[in-house]
């Protein structure tokens, strides 16, 4: 069954009653419209991570391929127990990488949205990206003149306030003078988000991202080469 309006509607009380109790009373529908719709999402989009990148994980399991609901509050000035949003993401074992980059769908009451790239790169990732695409990376100038030729996702990460190479070209720098990196397709369109035919369109849009995921892989096999 694909995501519905029950799955929505189930987030959104949920996050609404903050309760143990609430949860633990509809955790049939849990199961029924939030868990199996993305399990099934990720069986159905596993071939075509798989021919992308056989080392990334695909279990359609929470944990693995698919967020928990639960939130961790130790850290966090809100102590709200669940989360409203979820999300699908691909990638390898944390073991492989420092830095995990990968492809993710996130959903809640308020839209989805669908890429590929890194939750949080460090510094010294975002260096990296840097000095191998200065250094003319045929990985890097792959990615980008893919990535030049694409309209569906757009460049996001927020910009350091002070070019970090002022002489690079203009197109150039919208890549080098970010904090983050990743490439996302924001919507509110629920009709296709609730299509039975989502995961053709998440797969015809990981593929198009498959040559900046691999320049991805590259960065993080450069860093773990000079560790």
């Amino acid at each position: 069954m694909p995501i519905s309006k029950q799955t929505l509607n189930f987030l959104a009380q949920n996050k609404f009653n903050n309760s143990r109790e609430w949860f633990r009373a509809h955790k049939p529908e849990y199961q029924e419209y939030v868990l199996a719709p993305m399990a099934e999402l990720v069986n159905l989009l596993a071939p075509t991570i798989q021919k992308i990148d056989p080392l990334i994980i695909t279990e359609p399991k929470v944990g693995k391929a698919i967020s928990r609901i639960y939130r961790d509050t130790r850290f966090s000035r809100d102590k709200s127990l669940y989360r409203e949003v979820m999300w699908i993401v691909f990638a390898r074992s944390k073991s492989e990488f420092g830095c995990l980059p990968g492809f993710v769908l996130e959903f809640s009451p308020q839209g989805f949205r669908y890429g590929c790239g890194y939750y949080g790169a460090p510094p010294r990732t975002m260096e990296m990206i840097r000095r191998m695409a200065l250094e003319g990376d045929k990985a890097f100038q792959k990615a980008f003149r893919a990535m030049k030729k694409q309209d569906i996702f757009t460049l996001e990460g927020e910009f350091y306030k002070r070019s970090k190479c002022p002489d690079a070209p203009k197109d150039m720098r919208s890549w080098l003078d970010r904090k983050n990196l990743d490439w996302m397709r924001n919507s509110t369109d629920a009709s296709l988000l609730f299509s039975p035919d989502l995961y053709k369109t998440l797969s015809d849009g990981f593929t198009l991202l498959a040559p900046f995921y691999d320049f991805l892989c590259k960065v993080e096999e450069r860093l773990l080469a000079e560790a």
